[in-house]
C-alpha cells in the first residue's frame, strides 16, 4: 500500500536543507506521497529509508521502452484516469499482427506498409510504432526466418513476439535480443520458461490470464522471479470486456496503488471487418491500452486512429502552438504575397498546406496569440490591429519583399480599415474565411 506523507516524513533526514527544492522536509513528503516529485530529489536520504520508501514512491504504474532506436516507444508511467485532471504522457502503441505463414514478398509487403505509414500532422510525425509477429506456422526455423527478416527489414521499428511456445521464442529471442523486443506471452502453463528467456536476455515480458485475479497471481509471480518490465493481458475479447478491465486496471493501480496489475496494458482487438476493428481499436486507445494490435494497416484506418490517439494523449491545458516567424512556402520571391495568421497549430498547418495546395509561392506570417485560433484571439484581444502592425514592423518582413500588401483572414475581415490606418503605406486586402478557400483566392490574383 502507499505511504502517506507523514509516514514518508518520518524516514526523512528533517533537516530542511531545502536541497530538494522545497521548503521543508514536510512538504516534500506531501508531494512524494502524490507522485509529484522524485525520492532521488533528497540527497541525504538514509539507505534504509531509500529501501523503504523505493517501493512506495515508484510510479503506479511501471514504465520502460520498447525497442532501443530513436523510434522506441515509451510505455506506462501514467497517473491519471482522466487526461483533464493532468495529462496522458505516454502514447499508445499500434503494431500490426503478421504471421509467420507469409511468404517473403507477402512479408516484405507488410513491412514496406509499416515503414510508409508515416505522415505529418500538425507538426507531430504519426506512425504505426511496432510489427507483432506471430507464431503460427509451428516451425521454430520459419519462425526464425521471419523474425529475421522483418528485423533486418526494419531495424528502427520495434517488435512484439507473439510466441507461446518456449522453445520457438528462445530461438527468435537469441536472434534480436539487442533490440529489446517485447515477448509475448507468458500463461499459466509457460510461465517459468518465458520468465527465464525474458530474464536472461533482459527483455520485457507479456503476460496473459483470463480474468484480473489470475493474472494478478501471474505477475507477482514473474516478479518474483526476477522480471519487472511487464505488459499485460486479461484475456479481453469483446470491446465491452476490454472497456470494464482495462478501466478496473487502470483504477487498481491508481486509485489503490494494487502493484499486481500496476503495468502497461495490450489489447488485441484483430477482426476480419477492418471498420469494426477501428471502432474496437478506438475503444482500447481511449480506455487505457499501452499497446494495441491490429490485423491491418490501411491508410485511412491509420489516419482515423492516429487522429484519436493524437487528440487523446495532448494535453488538453496548453494549446499547441507554433514558433512565432514569418514562414517561406515553396520558393518565395520578392514579389510573392504576404498572409498573416495566429500560432495555433492546427490553423497553421492547415492554411499553411492550402498555400502549398495553390503551388504560389508565399510568406506566412504566423503570429504569438497563445495558441488560440484566429476568432478566438481576436476576441481575447491577441490578435488585433495595433499587435497585427507591431509584428509586422518587428518582423523584418519589409526587408523580404518589394510590395506592401498584407493578407488578413477573412473572418477579422473588421481589423482591415484600423489596420491600413496604423500601418502606413501598406494595402490591406481580406482573405478567404476559410483556409481551404485559399488556393482559389491565390491563383485567382495577378501575377
Amino acid at each position: 500500500m502507499a505511504l502517506s506523507g507523514v509516514e514518508i516524513f518520518k524516514l526523512l533526514p528533517k533537516t530542511n536543507c531545502k536541497k530538494c527544492g522545497f521548503p521543508t522536509c514536510l512538504a516534500f513528503a506531501m508531494a512524494l506521497a502524490q507522485g509529484k516529485t522524485e525520492l532521488a530529489k533528497c540527497p541525504d536520504v538514509s539507505e534504509e529509508s531509500k529501501r523503504v520508501l523505493g517501493e512506495a514512491s515508484a510510479p503506479p504504474i511501471r514504465t520502460f521502452f520498447l525497442g532501443t532506436s530513436e523510434k522506441a516507444v515509451k510505455l506506462g508511467g501514467e497517473t491519471v484516469l482522466f487526461r483533464h485532471d493532468k495529462k496522458f504522457f505516454n502514447p499508445c502503441v499500434y503494431a500490426v499482427n503478421v504471421k509467420d505463414t507469409l511468404s517473403n514478398d507477402e512479408l516484405n509487403e507488410k513491412i514496406e506498409e509499416v515503414l510508409t505509414s508515416e505522415i505529418d500532422r500538425v507538426g507531430q510525425k504519426l506512425r504505426v510504432d511496432a510489427i507483432s509477429i506471430e507464431f503460427a506456422s509451428g516451425n521454430s526455423s520459419q519462425y526464425e526466418s521471419a523474425v529475421k527478416l522483418i528485423s533486418q527489414k526494419a531495424p528502427d521499428t520495434a517488435i512484439i513476439l507473439n510466441c507461446k511456445d518456449p522453445s520457438a521464442a528462445e530461438v527468435a529471442v537469441r536472434t534480436i535480443a539487442d533490440k529489446k523486443p517485447l515477448l509475448y506471452c507468458a500463461n499459466e502453463g509457460n510461465t517459468g520458461a518465458m520468465t527465464n528467456i525474458a530474464k536472461t536476455h533482459k527483455i520485457p515480458l507479456g503476460v496473459y490470464a483470463k480474468g484480473l485475479s489470475e493474472l494478478s497471481v501471474l505477475t507477482e509471480k514473474i516478479k518474483g522471479m526476477g522480471v519487472e518490465d511487464l505488459v499485460i493481458d486479461s484475456g479481453a475479447e469483446k470491446a465491452k470486456d476490454m472497456l470494464e478491465l482495462n478501466t478496473q486496471i487502470r483504477r487498481s493501480a491508481l486509485k489503490k496503488n494494487f502493484k499486481p496489475l500496476g503495468y502497461p496494458i495490450i489489447n488485441f482487438v484483430l477482426r476480419e471487418d477492418p471498420i469494426f476493428e477501428t471502432c474496437v481499436a478506438g475503444i482500447a486507445a481511449a480506455k487505457y491500452a499501452s499497446i494495441i494490435v491490429l490485423s491491418s494497416i490501411e491508410k485511412w484506418k491509420n489516419l482515423a486512429l492516429f487522429t484519436l490517439r493524437q487528440n487523446i494523449y495532448t494535453d488538453p491545458q496548453v494549446p499547441m502552438q507554433v514558433e512565432q516567424k514569418i514562414y517561406k512556402i515553396g520558393e518565395p520571391t520578392v514579389n510573392s504575397p504576404l498572409l498573416i495568421t495566429t500560432n495555433f497549430s492546427l490553423t497553421y498547418f492547415m492554411v499553411s498546406g492550402e498555400v502549398e495546395n495553390s503551388k504560389v509561392p508565399a510568406y506566412l506570417a504566423v503570429m504569438d496569440c497563445e495558441g488560440l485560433s484566429v476568432l478566438t484571439a481576436w476576441a481575447a484581444g491577441k490578435f488585433t490591429a495595433g499587435k497585427i502592425v507591431q509584428f509586422i514592423k518587428d518582423s523584418g518582413v519589409e526587408n523580404q519583399i518589394s510590395h506592401r500588401e498584407l493578407i488578413i483572414p477573412g473572418q477579422v475581415a473588421i481589423l482591415s480599415g484600423a489596420i491600413e490606418d496604423k500601418l502606413e503605406g501598406w494595402k490591406i486586402t481580406v482573405g478567404p474565411r476559410e483556409a481551404n478557400g485559399i488556393p482559389t483566392f491565390l491563383k485567382s490574383r495577378p501575377a
